[in-house]
């Protein structure tokens, strides 16, 4: 079988890194590799492809920037021409991103079969682009490979075939246990910023529903500098974060335990992740990665696909308001555990989705 792989972003290339290593153990399916540009700087894309062994993309459209719309457009654009030069049998896409949406899309129309990993979540805020996103994507997907069986419930209350759906975990728990020990050997991230394990909070911030509300963003950094007052905080910035904050001239105040810093490859976030007493993210991969290295998690958002971590105690949903709130939930998680479960699989997903596709 002849498939193309599209990823654009970091938590793609991370969930790759594990499905296109299953891929590569058989050899049934010949995978080529399409990297949009939509995470193109070094930090947040090539460091990625080296650390976690991800074969090179056979194909980079170098899309970044702009509006949804001109981001996607330009993607479609770039996407159809691969496809028609290279008449795949199978277009394999990841979780919600344009990149997903774009690369879904391009495939339906003509007439390629789609198989999305991730299907199914939902956080029933359509006025999330990653929600849009994830939606379309499944009703022109052929293949459905669900994370969980919430997951599928959602595709079934939504009319999608049940012959379609496949309910096979999580690929991202199969990295997470696979590069933890390597993590582990390979990172100095924590004795390079002088910080001490299971003494300190990790923070994530680039959701648009943040970074493009002044008042909110303002409200996630004013409460965590104020937190960091009690425990070190670190946050590795992202780029759209960074230039918003630029953009709307919000001054962080500089303070010993606030430690803002660039952009990190995957074997430091895993050692920062493991060694936090608490995660604060508006991410979902960090939600997952918290929770499969055990360590409390606040999500800085109004609501939350990964539905399960909240009910299992592992996850508190905080909308960023104002900043005294963001302090005080962080400071009071802390240690805060919730109940052991494997609501995502026990870390062969990759090996089911290259079977489930290696035998069409």
């Amino acid at each position: 079988m002849k498939l193309i792989t599209i990823i654009g972003a970091r938590p793609q290339f991370i969930k790759a890194a594990a499905v296109s290593r299953a891929f590569a153990s058989e050899g049934k399916i010949k995978e080529k590799i399409l990297h949009t540009g939509q995470h193109h700087d070094a930090n947040m894309s090539d460091v990625f492809f080296d650390e976690l062994e991800i074969p090179k993309p056979s194909f980079h459209l170098g899309v970044h920037g702009g509006n949804h719309g001109d981001m996607t457009g330009k993607m479609l654009v770039g996407i159809e021409k691969v496809y028609l030069e290279e008449k795949p049998d199978l277009v394999l896409v990841y979780g919600d991103t344009n990149s997903t949406l774009a690369g879904a899309l391009a495939a339906s129309k003509m007439n390629i079969p789609v198989a999305h990993v991730e299907a199914g979540l939902r956080s029933f805020n359509k006025k999330m682009p990653e929600e849009i996103n994830r939606i379309l994507t499944d009703h022109v997907s052929e293949i459905l490979f669900a994370p969980t069986e919430l997951a599928v419930n959602n595709l079934i209350n939504e009319g999608v075939d049940l012959k379609t759906i496949h309910n096979i975990g999580d690929v991202m728990y199969d990295a997470a246990l696979y590069f933890a020990a390597r993590a582990e050997k390979k990172s100095k991230i924590i004795s390079d910023l002088n910080l001490k394990p299971k003494n300190y909070i990790l923070s994530t911030i680039h959701r648009a529903e943040n970074t493009n509300d002044p008042k909110r963003l303002s409200a996630i950094f004013m409460g965590l500098l104020n937190a960091s007052r009690s425990v070190p905080v670190v946050l590795p910035l992202h780029p759209r974060t960074k230039q918003t904050l630029i953009k709307e001239g919000l001054k962080i105040e500089e303070y010993k335990d606030f430690k803002i810093i660039d952009p990190i490859g995957y074997l430091d976030m895993v050692s920062l992740e493991k060694n936090a007493s608490l995660i604060a993210t508006d991410s979902g991969g960090v939600q997952k990665e918290a929770f499969f290295y055990e360590v409390p998690c606040v999500t800085l958002r109004d609501e939350t696909e990964w539905v399960e971590l909240v009910e299992l105690g592992w996850n508190v949903l905080v909308s960023p308001t104002d900043a005294k709130k963001v302090e005080m939930a962080v400071l009071e998680r802390i240690n805060k555990f919730g109940r052991k479960a494997q609501p995502y699989g026990v870390g062969d997903s990759s090996q089911k989705i290259n079977k489930i596709l290696g035998n069409r």
